[in-house]
């Protein structure tokens, strides 16, 4: 039985062969490209279960791939970057990639994100989420801790509902803002370091080391169980 398919992009040849080499040793089908243009194609012909996109590619850039992607699939999306790439990471992740992983990679980590990718892609919608200590009713809007109820405001619920429903996933500062708070507030950052810190003080244990809701530098936060 043949695992999950994963497009591989990238326009270095013997990146796409250790990927290629990589993953269908771990089990998983395989095509790989080596332009935007070419990716794009392969994926409407046969749509991948996952797809690996560098971010530097000739033609289209990864950040236009991935835009392109979003406008017909859910896919995950794993952002291949170098260091100094930081601006054209962030912008992928907000066009919709779910994650990134520095070039030169660990193979181990590749694989581990690749695979938290997929489970949230695959897993069932249930209106309660758990998380390590907390219960989220996401249709009652309630959430304890402990089996303690908490007090939150609707900013805070509407975060932390974000966070619940794209657990694993990193978002970006622009993403969060877009979704809680509207499209017009995409540059407050101000308002979602406040809020991060109050909802911080209610959900963790010890919110100087926050074990939930964990800071990505230069790109955004992680919710982890």
């Amino acid at each position: 039985m043949t695992g999950p398919y994963v497009l591989v992009v990238d326009d270095e040849p013997q990146i796409l062969r250790a990927l290629e080499t990589t993953l269908r040793g771990a089990g998983y089908e395989v095509e790989t490209a080596a332009t935007g243009e070419a990716a794009l194609t392969q994926a409407a012909v046969h749509p991948p279960d996952a797809v690996i996109l560098d971010l530097v590619l000739p033609g289209k850039s990864g950040v236009e791939v991935c835009r392109e992607l979003r406008e017909w699939t859910q896919a995950p999306v794993l952002i291949l970057s170098a260091v100094g790439e930081e601006r054209d990471k962030v912008a992928a992740l907000d066009a919709g990639a779910d994650d990134y992983v520095t070039k030169p990679f660990g193979v181990d980590e590749l694989l581990a994100r690749l695979r938290a990718s997929l489970r949230r892609a695959t897993a069932p919608s249930d209106p309660v989420v758990k998380v390590g200590n907390l219960r989220i009713d996401l249709d009652k809007r309630a959430v304890y801790r402990d089996g303690e109820l908490l007090q939150l405001t609707p900013h805070e619920f509407g975060l932390l509902r974000l966070f619940a429903v794209n657990e694993g996933k990193l978002l970006t500062h622009r993403t969060i803002l877009r979704e809680v708070w509207g499209p017009a507030y995409q540059q407050e950052s101000h308002y979602l370091h406040v809020y991060v810190s109050q909802l911080r003080r209610k959900i963790e244990p010890d919110p100087s080391r926050p074990r939930h809701l964990l800071t990505e530098p230069g790109a955004g936060y992680r919710f982890v169980a």
